[in-house]
C-alpha cells in the first residue's frame, strides 16, 4: 500500500505525470520488480537481480559541484572531482525533464543514520522497484508517524535508462554520480549499480557530521556480553562483515557509522555483503539471510529452471553482493545503536606475508594506520604474476570523504584519547609467504577470531609482547588456542632474508604514501611510520 508523501514532488520543483508509488513494503516493491520484468524469485524467496554492465562502483564517474559552498571545505583532487555549476545546471534539467516522461516512480523518504540528533532525512526517487527496495533496505526506515510530517533535507535521483552527455553535462561518459551540496541534491544516471545510492548518503554524512564533532567511519561495530562497543574498519575483502556477524556479539551495522559523545550509530538499517563464495560453514549468519524473503541478491548466478543459486559463480560478477535489513542477523542492536567504542579494530589483508595476525597500537600508530588505510590483494590470475598489489585508502574509505583526510583522522585521534579507546591492526591476509607463492593460504579464520576474541574480552592485555623491529607495534608473543609460529611472520616463512626484503618494500611503500600526509600531523604521528631494518637469522 502506498503511503501518500507528506511533501510532494512538485513542492521540490519536480513535475512529472508518472503514477507516484511512495513508500511501498518490501512485499509490494518485490511483487513490482516482478511484474516489470526486473528480477526473479530464488526457491527460497531471495529478490536476484542483475545490474547489467556495472557490477561495482563507477568512481571515475562522480562529481561535487565546485561553488562557494565547496570551494574550501572539499578536498579537491582524484577522489573528489569537480564539476561547475553551469554542467549541473543543464544535468539537472536533463533530469527534470526525463522523470515527466516516466510512466511510474518510486519514491522512499528515509533517514541517512539511527541517532536522532544526527541524521538527515533522505528522498530517493528511483525508476525501478527494486532500486527502491534495496535503499529502502539499506537505509533507516522512518515510522509511520515519521513519515506523517517527513520533510526531504537531501533529494537523490536515481536513473540507469539516462545517459549523460560528457560535452553538455561536463561528464567524463554517460555514466554521472553528480553531488551537489548546495542544493542538496544527488544525480545518478547511466549506472544499475544501487551501492551507487548507499555510498552517496555515506558521502553526504562524511561532509556534514565532522562539524557537528561526530566522527563519520566507514566500519563495522558491535557490542560484546560486556556492554563495550568495538568498530573494524577496513577495505573490501578484508573481513569487515564477516567478523561483526558474530552471533556471540550484538551487530549494529556492517558497513558505516558515526562515533558521537554519547554513542557509535549505524547510518543504515541494513546489511550489504559480499556473496561471492559465501559459504554455510564459514559465514552461517550471512548465508541464512540468503534465503529470506526480502533480500535482494545482486548479479548472484540463478539456475533458471531449479532457481538454486551457485555463489561460487562469478560469470555475472566477482562482486556479487546481498542487501538484507540488519534484523535478518541474529542478535542485532534493536535501536543500531551502541555506547562510544572502547576498542578499534583495523582490518588488512596483507597480501605480502608480511604484517602479524595482530598487533597493538598506541593513538598515534592508530591514526597513521587510518591515514594510511592499508590492504593487499593477489594482482591478478596473469601467468608471471609474482608480486601482490598494495592499496591505501585513506581512512579506509577515501572514495567517500569529500574533506582533507586530516579532518577524519584529527577527530579519530581525539576520540581515541578521549574514551581511552584500545587500538588494534588485525591482518586476515597472507602468513609464511607471498599470496602469489604455491601453497601459501589465508590467516585461518580459527585463529583470526581467536585472536580477535582475546582483543575484545581484554584477555590479550595479558600476554607477553614484543616490538615489531620493522612497524614499531607490539605484537603478542603467545596466545592460547593459536599457533605461535603465526604470531611471528618471519619465522614462518622458510626464507627469513627473504621476509626482510619484502618487508623493507612494504616499509617503503607505506612510508612512500604517507608523505602526502606529513605536513597535516603532528610529530608523534610521523614518529610512529615503519622503518626497515635488518632482522638477525
Amino acid at each position: 500500500m502506498t503511503t501518500p508523501l507528506a511533501q510532494p514532488l512538485s513542492a521540490q520543483g519536480i513535475e512529472t505525470t508518472a503514477e507516484i508509488k511512495a513508500n511501498l513494503g518490501t512485499a509490494a516493491l518485490i511483487e513490482q520488480a516482478i511484474a516489470h520484468g526486473e528480477g526473479r524469485m530464488a526457491k527460497h524467496g531471495a529478490l536476484v537481480v542483475e545490474t547489467g554492465q556495472h557490477t561495482g562502483r563507477s568512481a571515475k564517474d562522480k562529481f561535487i559541484v565546485r561553488d562557494a559552498e565547496t570551494e574550501e571545505t572539499v578536498h579537491w583532487g582524484k577522489v573528489n572531482v569537480p564539476m561547475t555549476p553551469e554542467h549541473f545546471a543543464a544535468l539537472k534539467a536533463d533530469f527534470l525533464a526525463a522523470l515527466k516522461d516516466k510512466d511510474k516512480l518510486f519514491v522512499a523518504d528515509l533517514f541517512g543514520g539511527s541517532q536522532p540528533e544526527y541524521r538527515v532525512n533522505v528522498r530517493v526517487i528511483n525508476e525501478l522497484a527494486w532500486h527502491n527496495l534495496f535503499i529502502r533496505t539499506l537505509l533507516v526506515r522512518p515510522s509511520k508517524d515519521e513519515l506523517a510530517d517527513f520533510g526531504p533535507e537531501y533529494t537523490i535521483i536515481d536513473l540507469p535508462s539516462f545517459r549523460a552527455d560528457p560535452e553538455r553535462h561536463g561528464t567524463r561518459s554517460q555514466t554521472v554520480i553528480a553531488v551537489n551540496f548546495a542544493e542538496k541534491l544527488i544525480l545518478i544516471g547511466g549506472t544499475k549499480y544501487a551501492g551507487e545510492m548507499k555510498k552517496s548518503v555515506f558521502g553526504i554524512l562524511n561532509y556534514l557530521l565532522p562539524t557537528q564533532g561526530v566522527m563519520p567511519m566507514h566500519c563495522s561495530a558491535n557490542i560484546g556480553p560486556d556492554g563495550k562497543s568495538a568498530v573494524f574498519f577496513g577495505l573490501s575483502g578484508t573481513g569487515k562483515t564477516t567478523l561483526s556477524a558474530d552471533a556471540s556479539r550484538t551487530l549494529i551495522g556492517d558497513d558505516e557509522h558515526g562515533w558521537s559523545d554519547t554513542a557509535v550509530f549505524n547510518f543504515e538499517g541494513g546489511c550489504y555483503a559480499k556473496m561471492i563464495r559465501l559459504s554455510p560453514e564459514a559465514e552461517p549468519e550471512i548465508h541464512a539471510t540468503t534465503m529470506m524473503f526480502g533480500t535482494v541478491l545482486e548479479n548472484v548466478v540463478m539456475d533458471p529452471h531449479t532457481r538454486e543459486l551457485d555463489f561460487d559463480d562469478n560469470t555475472l560478477a566477482e562482486n556479487s553482493r546481498g542487501a538484507y535489513p540488519i534484523e535478518f542477523i541474529p542478535n542485532t542492536s534493536e535501536k543500531n545503536m551502541g555506547p562510544p567504542p572502547s576498542n578499534v579494530v583495523m582490518l588488512t589483508a596483507d597480501a605480502f606475508g608480511v604484517l602479524p595476525p595482530i598487533a597493538r597500537l598506541t593513538p598515534d600508530q592508530a591514526m597513521y594506520h587510518f591515514l594510511s588505510g592499508y590492504t593487499a590483494k593477489v594482482a591478478g590470475t596473469e601467468i608471471g604474476v609474482t608480486e601482490p598489489e598494495a592499496t591505501f585508502s585513506t581512512c579506509f574509505g577515501a572514495p567517500f570523504m569529500p574533506r582533507h583526510p586530516s579532518v577524519y583522522g584529527n577527530l579519530l585521534k581525539e576520540r581515541i584519547a578521549k574514551g581511552h579507546v584500545q587500538c588494534w591492526l588485525l591482518n586476515t591476509g597472507w602468513s609464511g609467504g607471498k599470496a602469489t607463492e604455491p601453497g601459501i593460504s589465508r590467516m585461518p579464520i580459527k585463529a583470526t577470531r581467536a585472536l580477535l576474541n582475546a582483543a575484545l574480552d581484554g584477555s590479550l592485555n595479558n600476554a607477553e609482547f614484543r616490538k615489531d623491529p620493522n612497524f614499531g607495534f607490539e605484537v603478542p608473543v603467545e596466545v592460547p588456542g593459536v599457533d605461535s609460529k603465526l604470531l611471528d611472520p618471519r619465522a614462518a616463512w622458510a626464507d627469513g632474508e627473504e621476509y626482510d626484503r619484502t618487508a623493507r618494500k612494504l616499509v617503503q611503500l607505506f612510508v612512500d604514501n604517507f608523505a602526502q600526509f606529513e605536513d597535516h600531523v603532528d610529530q608523534g604521528v610521523r614518529d610512529a611510520a615503519p622503518t626497515s631494518q635488518a632482522v638477525a637469522a
